[in-house]
């Protein structure tokens, strides 16, 4: 047995975790969780990633940031497909968690009680500002929620929600810089144009 795999053993026999990297659009969440991979990797742990098929605003095997930085990923139909190619890992990474379905908790769940760590980045708050998707309720099960901030497009201060520039009500709308915006609290709730 190799040093990596004694350690994910003992890991194995006392549990994995679940963390979430979660903010506004354009506040660094898939920055943080490439960073977050590629730390792991250096470790020498086996890594996986996977992305919602749906989103398709950048290339289709590999999440990108805003800064460009990428890594390879694995884009899948729904949660529990998860499940099925995240076998014998240590880390899985999962991106813009709230395209995922409801089953997205119960599968980080399964995954952390086999000894995986779990790190999952989306946005927590659609256009509206309301709890999206599954991941507030993936956020109350984990060990460690970190919230990125973006900055405020009007004022400068931190933002935490994401203004929708474009009128369309369907939660759902992808886009990047010409349909969103980051703003703070003051300047979501008093659009200025």
């Amino acid at each position: 047995m190799t040093f990596n795999e004694d350690i994910f053993k003992r890991r194995s026999e006392f549990g994995g975790s679940i963390e979430v990297v979660c903010g506004s659009m354009f506040s660094g969440k898939t920055e943080e969780l490439i960073r977050r991979l590629n730390r792991a990797r250096i470790a020498k742990l086996k890594v996986e990633i996977f992305s919602p098929k749906t989103d398709t605003r950048f290339m289709e095997n590999a999440l990108v940031s805003h800064n460009s930085n990428s890594i390879s990923s694995t884009p899948v139909e729904n949660a529990s497909s998860i499940l099925l190619l995240g076998s014998d890992v240590h880390v899985i990474g999962i991106d813009e968690a709230q395209f995922f379905d409801d089953e997205l908790p119960n599968v980080c769940n399964i995954l952390a009680n086999k000894g995986v760590r779990v790190i999952v980045a989306g946005l927590d708050m659609d256009f509206m500002g309301r709890p999206f998707g599954p991941l507030p309720a993936i956020m109350a099960i984990a060990e460690s929620v970190t919230k990125l901030h973006a900055v405020c497009v009007i004022c400068g201060n931190p933002a935490l929600y994401s203004y929708r520039l474009v009128p369309d009500d369907s939660q759902i709308l992808l886009g990047e810089k010409e349909s969103y915006e980051p703003r703070c609290r003051i300047c979501y709730h008093l659009p200025i144009s």
